[in-house]
């Protein structure tokens, strides 16, 4: 496991290996310890430590990228050697400003040590208990429990020098019967917060109500998106609209949207790199502080993610959103946080005359970025709701619909935020009730 200490002087190494104008180096460390389960048995467990090093030299205007898993000093010159010479090589990038320079970074503590500490036996604890309360009901369990020690260090030549280091808890889980499927998961910094009975509680409840599925209209209806849909809806507004590259190549529904209502006044949506509720991150892949953006503020578009490279296009600071290099997609947040309402998942059934409860999505893709349509199926617990009440579990079923378009129908949005981990960040996101989500197809499981 590498310490502040050894990441620094990796990052040390390089720097003055290299004969660029401008050089950066980026160290991503993890320790991953996993215990994997499937049909109620554990059947792997495995432990894996790698780190990368990833080094950018410019040349007047040009600009090369190296990276290598093989960290000894002579590994790292070579690196930085070969990052040098395709520099040399490369055609200049007139668009190319400079490398971001050193600045204050916020002081977070996402280290914990029981979670980095945790043994196998313990995880295995986890899974035994979860698939004792599964077997009454015929039920068989799969999934994994991991927990990991993540570091970032990124240095540069004009002032940056940052290390942070936290810790990952993620417990997710399928239950399967002969004719359902039922999902569930907890992540959290501390594993101490990973409840195995209230996971087993909640699949297995969502696997027993959803035997012997049928199938309904294909139509647009209302809908309940539990927070594992919410969250993955918004990773695709993200990707698509919320980053600078986007909106600066008018590829982003903000680029005509900003200062304009487009969702519905019950969505405030931003992101937060310093939230401890979520997995935070102090600094971005360039160390450059993390700032609070908004994106929607009480329904009105307002702001997306910069890194230094579009910041400086626009004359503007980074926002702290830089992922790591060579990296064509842009700045992207990676904590998003939507602001909770006060409504319970009752109160949000109660509400709803002809619809469907959806937990979570599966197999997503953009279809049309700039009008943020999406399409992909249901899975693991879908059921349909009449007259405020579920009547019966529904068949899976796919979709095609504008995420803009279903926020601006929100009706509700619930009282509890649920973390879903991503890359090196995480969502902190409730259940949302909608008015309208566009159903085109369904199977027969």
């Amino acid at each position: 496991m590498m310490t502040k200490e050894q990441v620094l002087e990796i990052l040390k190494t390089a720097l003055e290996a290299s004969d660029g104008e401008q050089t950066e180096a980026v160290l991503v460390s993890e320790n991953e310890e996993l215990t994997r389960f499937a049909n109620s048995v554990i059947h792997q467990n495995t432990m894996q430590e790698d780190a990368s090093l990833i080094v950018r030299v410019i040349k007047d205007k040009k600009i090369g990228i190296a990276s290598s898993n093989i960290l000894s000093k002579e590994e790292v010159v070579k690196t930085v050697k070969h990052a040098s010479k395709i520099a040399s090589l490369s055609p200049r990038n007139q668009e190319f400003i400079s490398l971001p320079a050193g600045k204050p970074l916020p002081q977070i503590d996402g280290f914990v040590e029981k979670t980095a500490r945790t043994t196998p036996e313990e995880r295995a604890e986890a899974v035994r208990k979860l698939v004792e309360m599964a077997k009454p009901h015929g039920i068989k369990a799969s999934g994994a429990f991991s927990t990991s020690v993540l570091r970032l260090g990124v240095a540069n030549t004009l002032g940056v020098q940052a290390f942070y280091q936290t810790t990952v808890a993620s417990f997710s889980t399928v239950l399967l019967s002969p004719t359902s499927a039922g999902y569930a998961d907890r992540e959290s910094r501390n594993v101490s917060d990973i409840n195995a009975e209230e996971i087993a509680e909640e699949a297995i409840k969502r696997t027993v109500d959803g035997r012997n599925p049928r199938q309904t209209e294909v139509k647009e209806m209302e809908a309940i998106l539990l927070p594992y849909a919410v969250s993955e809806m918004f990773d695709y507004l993200a990707y698509m609209g919320l980053g600078a590259t986007s909106f600066q190549e008018g590829r982003s529904f903000m680029s005509e949207a900003r200062g304009k209502k487009v969702v519905s006044e019950k969505i405030t949506l931003y992101d937060d790199g310093l939230d401890i509720r979520g997995f935070p991150l102090p600094f971005d892949f360039e160390g450059q502080p993390k700032k609070k953006v908004y994106f929607f503020e009480e329904g009105i578009a307002r702001d997306v993610v910069y890194d230094s490279f579009t910041a400086f296009k626009e004359g503007k600071e980074s926002t702290g959103h830089a992922l790591p290099q060579p990296n064509s997609i842009g700045p992207l947040p990676l904590n998003l946080v939507l602001k909770p309402g006060n409504a319970t998942l009752e109160e949000m059934i109660k509400s709803t005359k002809d619809g469907v409860l959806i937990t979570r999505f599966w197999y997503v893709r953009p279809v049309h970025p700039k009008l943020t349509v999406i399409t992909g199926m249901t899975r693991d617990g879908t059921f349909k709701i009449e007259n405020g009440k579920i009547v019966y579990p529904l068949c899976n079923m796919r979709f095609t619909a504008s995420i803009l378009e279903t926020l601006a129908g929100t009706e509700l949005v619930g009282k509890e935020l649920k973390l879903e981990k991503g890359f090196f960040g995480g969502n902190l996101v409730p259940a949302l009730k909608v008015k309208s989500f566009r159903f085109t197809g369904q199977t027969t499981f």
